[in-house]
């Protein structure tokens, strides 16, 4: 088995000898250790035999001593085979070609699949996809990861609660978990609507049941606003009562804004590099050298990179540098306040519902200490003031 991995590599010549002494030859070929094979006489003057590629010129001078002629019959082996593919340029440029074709192919998006929804929402993430690069024909590598794939399309999809994202070759696929549309309600047990904080009834929209209280009328916590009782007393009957309720509430939030602050930001200067990745070592392939600005900070993309369905021991790299400066902010008082409602207004709106409404705000005090604003702001907001309670039997 060696010698056969031998001559297939090292390659050998099928040669033809001619001459009166033949046998001669051979018998010098084997007294210098000249390894030759499949020995076949053709005639009483011919013989033809293996021999590898090294040994041609060791043959020349026991040629010469035993008046012999050569002829080279075969040329067999790697390095012939080899020769031949190099002068044949056409059949090697194509080989390379489509090598290269393959290569290209197999890190491109060819196919999208999303199981687990609704043809219309499976319409919507798709045009999500397309949104973040996700297109028949698009370089693997120049996609975000799964990751941030999965976190922007969930994001912008309202009808999703999530979506896993999964490549498989050239192939994206996007499993899907739909919001579950709310159960139809059973019939609801008679309730009365009661107030929750404090206020001063705005509006009051009833469906059902009977209104305790008018607007402009101050409640309390748990005072009664739409009772579930209609009717007169004699006839009267318990209904589950609706409606809405809106009120008039207050909140004080205090806030603390520094006068001078340090923060970092981007400057909008941005390098890009692209390297090879080979093992544990990257081989730049663009953007070379140091970026012209002195501080930045770096986000790194890498993708193994594929042929047909096999994963290459290679990656493809994308380096991003953005430049970042120290920046201080400082404040006048007036700036401070104007921050100061800024964010109080924000923790107001992270403390009521979507449908409250910030009506008056007024900032009771301010004052500077230790290189910062305290600022204690009022806030009158309308937002829905009613809750449900049950109505218990003997009430």
């Amino acid at each position: 088995m060696k010698e056969y991995i031998r001559e297939l590599f090292s390659g050998y010549v099928r040669i033809k000898v001619i001459g009166s002494y033949t046998e001669l030859f051979i018998n010098r070929c084997i007294e210098y250790k000249i390894p030759i094979w499949d020995i076949a006489r053709l005639d009483h003057e011919t013989i033809i035999l293996s021999l590898y590629i090294s040994d041609v010129r060791r043959i020349r001078p026991h040629l010469k001593r035993t008046r012999c002629k050569v002829r080279i019959h075969e040329r067999k082996g790697f390095p012939f085979i080899l020769k031949r593919v190099i002068y044949s340029r056409g059949f090697l440029t194509g080989a390379i070609s489509c090598l290269l074709l393959l290569f290209i192919l197999s890190n491109m998006v060819w196919s999208i699949t999303v199981n687990g929804a609704t043809p219309e929402v499976e319409h919507k993430l798709k045009q999500a996809a397309v949104e973040l690069g996700v297109t028949r024909g698009k370089f693997i590598f120049q996609l975000p990861s799964n990751q941030e794939l999965q976190r922007q399309i969930t994001e912008k999809m309202e009808e999703i609660t999530w979506v896993g994202v999964k490549r498989s070759g050239t192939t994206y696929h996007f499993e899907v978990v739909q919001k579950q549309l709310p159960e139809k309600q059973p019939a609801l047990n008679p309730r009365h609507i009661v107030a929750k904080k404090k206020a001063i009834v705005t509006k009051m929209y009833v469906e059902e049941g009977q209104a305790q209280v008018e607007e402009n009328t101050y409640v309390k916590p748990g005072q009664l606003l739409i009772s579930g009782f209609i009717g007169k007393k004699e006839k009267s009957e318990l209904v589950p009562a609706k409606g809405e309720v809106f009120g008039r509430t207050w909140y004080v939030s205090n806030v603390s804004i520094p006068l001078k602050s340090t923060f970092i930001t981007n400057t909008g200067e941005r390098k890009t590099s692209y390297a090879i990745g080979v093992s544990r070592f990257h081989i730049p392939i663009w953007g070379f050298g140091k970026p012209e600005f002195s501080e930045y900070e770096t986000v790194e993309h890498e993708t193994n990179l594929r042929f047909l369905k096999w994963e290459l021991p290679f990656s493809f790299q994308s380096k991003k540098m953005l430049g970042t400066e120290e920046v201080t902010r400082t404040y006048s008082k007036s700036e401070a306040l104007d921050a100061a409602r800024s964010v109080a207004r924000k923790d107001i709106e992270d403390k009521t519902s979507d449908e409250a409404e910030i009506n008056k705000e007024k900032i009771l005090h301010h004052e500077e200490e230790n290189g910062k604003v305290n600022v204690k702001i009022h806030f009158e907001v309308i937002e829905e003031i009613g809750k449900n309670i049950p109505i218990i039997q003997g009430d």
